[in-house]
């Protein structure tokens, strides 16, 4: 049968190709309810009329009554033409049988593919404002109430921190673990939980960190419980990281003693040039009997405890960032009881700081962003007088200069350069002046292999008579390599200095660390450590040095 002439066309887009479908004559009698095989529209043809169901060549459009419209054999053999987009025949012929097959799975996701649920925005959002926005300042250094060194570039807290806490907490940060062994966590509605327990047991030389001739080794066991756990939202976050541990010596039970600390942060985005920063911080340590502030034999180490909050806001003006802060930091000793039956009240040293700070930042490029910091503080001791009839209350000034910058994929950080200025409302106390340094540095040598350097110093308090205060410098480094995926191998090194004003006493203090995490799986590894101390001290009887092995399992659920 002759195939009538075309007397219209209707172009669409398939695959890149323009498919032309001639519409024959009286096909309206019989497609009543033609619609588009893709969309479902109802077609229509240029005289007003319903235009026949497009189809591809050979395939058979049925009617109402699943007969073939005239024209056509039923086997569905007719003859059609495919045009370019100016009407121009590009080939024609009659196919039928197996090489005119309806239209494919594959060729109707091409033509209209799924739709996706969520926001295309929502991943590449989340990588931005998702990341713990760790500002090493938010609790400046220099300010620090502490007995000791702080070190914020490896614990960022405004606490009371021992020389000995410091030397060994060089491997408090978490070490970068290959994600085919990293711990999936809990989820437990919009958080994520990072629980982890630690079980490991070694040997001691010089549990009591006393002079030599006095030391008594022992066996440890050390028990250690970690919570991390971060928000999984949109924007803003809440995150934080709790630790603790108990240190338990059987051969010496005088020598037994706690230790945690632990932060937390809250992020509010208000608006897009709006944030909101509050943190809440605290460290739990105890005091060696050789310490100058603690210069006598006790039956057990005394507690020192520091707890404080930071609230801040951070407006941008396009580059440029202001920040304001205010921060409340309180101290607390327990009372030591020493060898004779005595107790030796401590009550004197608690004492309250508050702070205000304010930092200016002008982003210069994405790679570094200087800043110029300003805080003022007061500490206010609860004892108007101590044990000692000094009135210790008083003011500081901190100017400091610096950036933060991430100089290539593997090299970021901050730098801070200043000074400090202490006056005392004791006048038999003299002013005090420092330099106040703070950097935290981070380098990625290699895939497998990463260094940290961290350095901070600082004024810091004291209880001797005459003296105002402790002039503290610390420095630390680590290395960290990869051998395997779940092998991993650190080292570090510590220094240590402290020069009491006006006492000549001094201390100088080194460690060394080397540490091995060899992860079964994602849930458990074996940990084995070994760390070296030594603090040597221009006060009789307050040196010491120590070796301490462990080896144990760290469990993560």
């Amino acid at each position: 049968m002759r195939v009538g002439p075309i007397t219209g066309l209707r172009k669409r887009s398939l695959g890149g190709l323009v498919l032309a479908i001639a519409c024959l004559p009286g096909a309206s009698a019989v497609a009543q309810t033609a619609t588009d095989p893709l969309s479902g529209d109802t077609l229509s043809r240029p005289d007003g009329g319903l235009a026949p169901t497009p189809t591809l060549r050979g395939t058979t459009p049925s009617g109402p009554s699943g007969a073939a419209p005239s024209g056509e054999a039923p086997g569905g053999a007719a003859t059609r033409s495919l045009t370019s987009r100016s009407g121009s025949a590009l080939g024609s012929g009659v196919n039928s049988g197996a090489n005119n097959r309806a239209l494919t799975t594959q060729l109707r996701l091409r033509a209209a593919p799924p739709r996706r649920f969520g926001s295309a925005t929502v991943r590449p959002t989340r990588s931005v404002t998702q990341v713990t926005p760790y500002d090493l300042r938010l609790t400046p250094v220099v300010q620090s109430a502490v007995v000791g060194v702080p070190l914020p570039t490896l614990l960022p807290l405004a606490g009371l921190q021992t020389p000995g806490f410091v030397l060994s907490s060089a491997f408090r940060q978490p070490a970068t673990v290959d994600a085919a062994y990293a711990p999936l966590g809990i989820k437990l509605g919009t958080f994520t939980f990072l629980p982890a327990f630690q079980q490991g047991i070694g040997y001691d030389t010089n549990p009591d960190q006393i002079t030599r001739r006095f030391a008594k080794s022992s066996v440890v066991s050390r028990t250690e419980a970690e919570l991390g756990f971060r928000s999984d939202w949109s924007s803003s976050e809440l995150s934080g990281d709790l630790r603790g541990a108990y240190l338990d010596f059987p051969d010496n039970q005088g020598a037994s003693r706690p230790n945690a600390n632990g932060i937390t942060r809250l992020r509010v985005d208000a608006n897009r040039d709006t944030r909101i920063d509050l943190e809440g911080r605290f460290v739990l340590e105890t005091q060696r009997s050789g310490t100058p502030d603690l210069a006598a034999a006790v039956t057990s180490r005394p507690l020192i405890a520091s707890y404080g909050t930071t609230a801040g806001v951070t407006e941008t003006f396009n580059r440029l960032k202001l920040t304001v802060r205010g921060l409340v930091d309180r101290s607390e000793f327990e009372d030591a009881q020493l060898t004779n039956g005595t107790i030796l009240r401590q009550s004197d040293r608690n004492l309250n700081q508050y702070g205000l700070n304010l930092r200016a930042g002008y982003e210069v490029s994405p790679d570094i962003t200087p800043f110029v910091d300003i805080l003022a503080d007061t500490r206010v001791y609860d004892l108007r007088i101590d044990s000692n009839g000094a009135r210790r209350d008083s003011d500081g000034l901190t100017l400091g200069a610096g950036a933060a910058f991430a100089l290539t994929r593997f090299i970021s950080g901050e730098v801070s350069l200043g000074f400090q200025h202490r006056t005392y409302n004791d006048p038999t106390l003299r002013d005090l002046t420092a330099p106040a340094i703070s950097a935290a540095v981070t380098w990625a040598a290699s895939p497998l292999t990463s260094v940290r350097l961290s350095a901070t110093t600082g004024i810091v308090e004291t209880t001797l008579p005459g003296s105002s205060g402790v002039y503290s410098q610390a420095l630390s480094l680590e290395v960290q390599h990869d051998l395997l995926r779940n092998l991993s191998l650190v080292a570090g090194f510590g220094y240590l200095a402290n020069d009491y004003d006006r006492v000549r006493i001094n201390e100088r203090g080194v460690s060394a660390s080397a540490r091995f995490d060899y992860r079964f799986n994602r849930w458990l590894a074996l940990r084995g450590s070994y760390i070296y101390q030594r603090i040597d001290s221009s006060v009789q009887n307050s040196s010491f040095q120590s070796n301490t092995f462990l080896l144990g399992l760290r469990v993560n659920p």
